[in-house]
């Protein structure tokens, strides 16, 4: 194994090895501070923060000397914002706002698996875009996210 490969691991296990991910959600309570508009945005910023920080870690990783510290606060932004973002999916969304059907009512449960299989689609693809630096994943986010807010029936979403 070469010497830049070498260094390249070590950094990426210090990455895995020293990111602690922090959980900073809003409670749990419907207060209605929050509302839906402001979360799709929000959403649409993290994706493309993901894809930025994608495109930041390929530029200095091919540099002919790579700057370690950039591309170790780089992946680290780039992990951050795929869990602030599966966090909006996970405890905002599927938590509080898409509310279970009952089966009996086709039109209505069709509805809700559509609106939990985009989410979750979307927890999928912000996990994979940890994993990576392929912004086919971005891609993916996004698509899923359009989908999500026609689904959901979004007033405002656009990116």
């Amino acid at each position: 194994m070469s010497g830049m490969k070498a260094r390249a691991m070590l950094v990426g296990l210090l990455v895995v090895g020293l990111a602690t991910p922090t959980a900073w959600s809003h409670c749990q309570i419907p207060c209605g501070i929050y509302g839906d508009d402001a979360r799709f945005t929000e959403m649409a910023e993290h994706v493309r923060t993901i894809e930025k920080s994608m495109l930041k870690i390929q530029e200095l990783a091919s540099a002919r000397k790579p700057d370690y510290n950039q591309l170790v606060r780089w992946v680290s932004n780039k992990e951050a914002h795929a869990d602030k973002l599966t966090e909006i999916v996970t405890w905002y969304f599927m938590a509080q706002r898409v509310k279970p059907a009952d089966p009996a009512d086709k039109d209505a449960y069709g509805k809700y698996v559509e609106k939990l299989t985009l989410l979750h689609g979307m927890m999928v693809a912000a996990m994979k875009a940890k994993q990576t630096t392929d912004t086919q994943y971005t891609k993916q986010l996004t698509e899923l996210l359009d989908k999500f807010a026609h689904a959901y029936g979004a007033k405002t979403h656009k990116h």
